[in-house]
């Protein structure tokens, strides 16, 4: 049994399986008599205080305020590996998918804004479909095995680190408001601070992490989305020890903490965000130009977007397909991509978090990440399963 289990968490699809369990299981609970268990959950307070300092939310805000900042760490630190000893740090590997994300983010916008303009309330959720959910996609890729060809994962990887740069700083210019000057100030103290430890070596990973706590609760009172603060620490943490050059306390950080997001952190948050209910929910909800847009953007939107710019890059000498990649293949890739889920949820947890209650109650934009991400899943892994060579 333990050999199973272990086999099961070492599948590069495992955190996408355990992904939509967490979808699933939450849904079942907004649709059974125990929703009024699950919305307690949800609703549970927690209060932190340290003398005048106190931070009091219900469970569910420490989970996309709190627990996301260290996936957004996680990313970071992806990232910063990524661009410096990375693949991203190959020139020849940097370019296809760089378009492709930027495709893949103005072509889910664009569809978004043709449902909705001229509605202020849900023009606020422009971006919610420019998201790709990296977990759920590479783990519907992985159910492939041994067929998909190595430079295609690269290329799907790639795409998605640019898209989660391109949702970070989304984010951090659209999603942040009533700037508290004395905290932001507090959060620039911090930064220096980190950056002083790193041009002085310090490799100890301990000193960074304090300074980034005091840095997450300093950009949580700021104003500014406290998930940016897990970014911006894993800036400083260093590449390689200063002492032994052999050692990167990145990687090893960045692999510690690769299970924890991937089996407690996603999941958790699916859990307390996906929990949509169904009641007197009718077909003409998800009709309605918010849901609508949003599962448009992904499904129709990302393909679109993705597969066009990446192709005329092919055309036009700029790029080349990715190794033992076919256009079905890259096609396939492009559709996946349009599985949003954990992005486009966290996302539009801040898009509408400000909404009046008169007016929320008049669409539900999950429903839209839900079904557009669901299509984008089912028909990316056919396409990929018809293009992708038979296995030997």
């Amino acid at each position: 049994m333990k050999a199973t289990i272990k086999n099961f968490l070492s599948m590069e699809s495992a955190g996408g399986i355990v992904l939509m369990i967490a979808a699933v299981l939450a849904m079942i609970a907004a649709n059974s008599p125990a929703e009024g268990l699950y919305a307690y959950f949800l609703e549970t307070p927690v209060e932190v205080r340290v003398g005048a300092l106190q931070i009091a939310k219900p469970l569910f805000l420490w989970v996309n305020d709190g627990l996301m900042a260290v996936f957004f760490f996680l990313v970071g630190l992806e990232l910063k590996r990524e661009f410096l000893e990375g693949e991203l740090s190959r020139p020849a590997n940097v370019l296809l998918p760089a378009i492709g994300a930027v495709g893949g983010m103005v072509g889910p916008v664009a569809i978004f804004v043709w449902f909705n303009s001229g509605d202020a309330v849900a023009m606020q959720g422009w971006a919610i479909p420019a998201a790709t959910d990296i977990a759920f996609a590479l783990g519907i890729l992985m159910l492939l095995g041994s067929r998909v060809p190595i430079s295609l994962k690269v290329f799907l990887v790639s795409l998605a680190i640019f898209d989660d740069l391109g949702a970070i700083i989304i984010i951090a210019i659209f999603y942040s408001a009533d700037l508290s000057t004395t905290a932001l100030l507090a959060a620039v103290f911090c930064l220096g601070i980190l950056g002083l430890m790193s041009w002085r070596g310090v490799n100890s990973i301990s000193p960074y992490v304090f300074v980034g706590i005091i840095m997450w609760i300093a950009v949580l009172k700021s104003g500014v989305h406290a998930t940016l603060a897990g970014v911006a620490l894993a800036a400083f943490i260093p590449m390689r020890d200063s002492t032994d050059e052999s050692r990167s306390p990145l990687s090893e950080l960045e692999h510690d903490l690769h299970s924890v997001v991937a089996f407690g952190v996603l999941p958790l948050f699916a859990f307390v965000n996906a929990g949509v209910s169904l009641e007197g929910v009718s077909f003409s909800d998800l009709l309605h130009a918010v849901p609508l847009g949003i599962a448009a953007g992904l499904f129709v939107g990302k393909q679109i977007g993705i597969f066009l710019l990446c192709f005329l890059a092919v055309k036009a000498g700029l790029a080349r397909l990715p190794d033992g990649a076919n256009w079905g293949s890259l096609y396939g890739v492009s559709i996946l991509c349009g599985v949003g889920f954990t992005m486009s949820l966290f996302v539009g947890s801040l898009a509408f978090e400000n909404v009046p209650l008169d007016l929320e109650v008049i669409f539900d934009e999950r429903l839209g990440i839900i079904f557009g991400s669901l299509l984008s899943g089912i028909v990316g892994y056919v396409v990929l399963r018809i293009s992708l060579p038979k296995a030997g």
